[in-house]
C-alpha cells in the first residue's frame, strides 16, 4: 500500500492557509469585531479553553467589546487570558461582564500588528513546508518498497512542489492584504 496521498497533502496545505486566515481575522483593524478574541484561551477548571467556551463575546458599540462570563468564578481567569493574548486591550470589570474599549490604533501599534501578521504568515509557510517534507518522504518510501517507479516519484515530487508553491503564494497574498488593511486605517 502506497503511503503517498496527493489529496491528503492538498487538504493539509489548505488547512494551513485556512488556519492563517482565522488567525489574521483576530488582528484588529479599528472596528470592534468579536473574531478579535477568537485566539484567546483561558485557564479554567484546570484546562486551557477557548474564550468562547466560557463566555459570550459581543460588540455592543463600534469601539467596544463585551465579554459576559458565564461562571463568576472564572472572571479573573478570563481577565488573565485577555492580558496574555497581548491584544493591547485593557479590560474593565463590570459585574460578570468585562468591557474592552478599543483604543485608537497608534502608528506604532499598527506596525506591531503588521509584524504579527507577518509572523502568522511565516508559521503558515512552515506548516506548508512540513507537509511538503512529509509528502516527499512518503514518495521516497514508496519507491524503496517498489510501489512506484523513480519516474513516478519525480513526477509526484514536482506535483508536491507545485502545490507547495501555490499555497505559499496564497499565504503571501493573504498576509499582504491584511498588512495593507492594518496600515491603511
Amino acid at each position: 500500500m502506497a503511503k503517498y496521498d496527493k489529496s491528503d497533502i492538498e487538504r493539509r496545505m489548505k488547512g494551513a492557509v485556512e488556519s492563517l486566515k482565522g488567525d489574521l481575522s483576530g488582528l484588529r483593524t479599528g472596528r470592534a469585531n468579536t473574531s478579535l478574541l477568537d485566539p484567546v484561551v483561558v485557564e479554567v477548571y484546570g484546562a486551557m479553553m477557548p474564550l468562547n467556551q466560557v463566555a459570550t463575546v459581543s460588540a455592543p458599540e463600534p469601539r467596544m467589546l463585551s465579554v459576559q462570563v458565564w461562571d463568576k468564578s472564572n472572571l479573573t481567569a478570563v481577565e488573565k487570558g485577555l492580558a496574555k493574548a497581548n491584544l493591547g486591550l485593557n479590560p474593565m470589570i463590570d459585574g460578570q461582564t468585562l468591557r474592552l474599549p478599543l483604543p485608537d490604533l497608534t502608528e506604532e501599534r499598527r506596525k506591531d500588528l503588521a509584524k504579527i501578521a507577518g509572523e502568522y504568515g511565516e508559521k503558515a509557510k512552515i506548516a506548508i513546508r512540513n507537509v511538503r517534507r512529509d509528502g516527499m518522504e512518503a514518495l521516497k518510501d514508496d519507491e524503496k518498497k517498489k510501489d512506484i517507479s523513480e519516474d513516478e516519484r519525480k513526477r509526484s515530487e514536482d506535483d508536491v512542489q507545485k502545490m507547495t508553491d501555490s499555497h505559499v503564494a496564497e499565504t503571501d497574498t493573504v498576509v499582504a492584504a491584511k498588512v495593507k488593511e492594518i496600515l491603511s486605517q
